[in-house]
């Protein structure tokens, strides 16, 4: 049957070619007469050169962005969204991108469900790794249907390994008690800063004595996540005069390795001649989940334990509730014992 005129057709053409069938569409004429062709696509069946040219009468899209591959749809990605997000997040996705290498070069409109979840299969990596690689294929899906590449989210059909249950342990009553005994020692203020702070190893050891208010007894810190970064967590009256002991060595940084920059490799050491002295086998961040623990078990309102641990709070109405003012955040801070 012929099809109806301007709708296009679907050659063979010569030649022993992996996709001899071209879909195309006359876009105008040349000065002798003969007809000037927009290629549709080329295919290797007939069957889906017309689905596509059928398609393309229905919903025309832009050729040159139907051809766009995977590597080239990430460029365009990154170069408009990772200047609006943290470090670590664009670090992450690059990460992932270079996990799927084996698709960079294919037309992001022909990348199957399955051949993603091949990439997350065949990562040889852990749950953190593979999640890394859906979240990407479902920012990608979405941007490329922001620009008519697609017309449907593969990525909702992919799956990552789930996240274990945590196996963090955190301090008991009676172990913070014992790291109290020997308070006096060298670096075991860094234990009690991280018990009565939850800041992350990362964030411990980048904070300036700048962001560091002895008059208002805040810290200013955070590095992680939006919600994370440079956020205020009072000082606890218990720890306050370590804080005050360290800002007067006069450095930089408040925990600083003969006066300069703490790298956590260097403190992994100091953590770890403390643990075996307490005959203890905790690691930095169970004093963060120590830290979340003990408020929730104080009573402590969520949205103030939500703040000073730099999360977002899950709930629609805790996001948009009234910020919490600085006094109610010591008042929950103080909650410690």
């Amino acid at each position: 049957m012929k099809n109806p005129n301007g709708y296009g057709s679907v050659v063979k053409l010569s030649g022993n070619r992996r996709k001899p069938y071209c879909a195309r569409k006359t876009s105008g004429w040349n000065d002798k007469g003969y007809p000037i062709y927009k290629v549709i696509g080329y295919f290797a069946e007939r069957q889906e050169a017309m689905i596509v040219l059928a398609e393309y009468n229905r919903n025309p899209f832009d050729v040159d962005l139907s051809k766009i591959t995977m590597k080239e749809l990430f460029e365009k990605w990154s170069k408009r969204d990772f200047s609006k997000m943290s470090k670590s997040s664009a670090s992450s996705h690059k990460s992932a991108f270079k996990h799927a290498s084996a698709l960079h070069n294919a037309p992001y409109k022909n990348i199957k469900a399955y051949q993603m979840q091949e990439v997350i299969d065949n990562c040889g990596c852990g749950y953190s790794t593979q999640g890394a690689i859906k979240n990407l294929f479902g920012q990608l899906d979405r941007f490329a249907m922001e620009l008519d590449v697609i017309n449907k989210c593969n990525s909702a059909l992919i799956s990552a390994a789930p996240i274990p249950p945590s196996s963090k342990v955190p301090f008991t009553e009676d172990e913070i008690t014992a790291v109290w005994n020997i308070s006096d020692q060298e670096w075991v203020d860094s234990v009690l800063f991280f018990l009565y702070t939850g800041f992350r190893i990362g964030e411990m050891t980048t904070i300036e004595c700048a962001n560091v208010n002895l008059e208002e007894m805040t810290i200013k810190g955070g590095i992680k996540t939006k919600a994370g970064k440079d956020r205020i967590v009072p000082i606890h009256p218990k720890i306050q005069g370590f804080v005050r002991s360290r800002m007067s060595e006069g450095n930089k940084f408040l925990f600083s390795y003969k006066g300069k920059k703490l790298s956590a490799t260097q403190y992994y050491i100091f953590w770890n001649q403390i643990m075996e002295q307490l005959s203890m086998s905790h690691t930095p961040h169970e004093c963060r989940h120590t830290f979340r623990s003990r408020l929730d078990s104080a009573g402590a309102n969520k949205r103030c334990i939500d703040l000073l641990m730099g999360h977002t709070s899950k709930d629609v109405g805790e996001r948009v509730y009234t910020h919490k003012t600085l006094d109610e955040l010591k008042d929950t801070i103080n909650l410690l014992l």
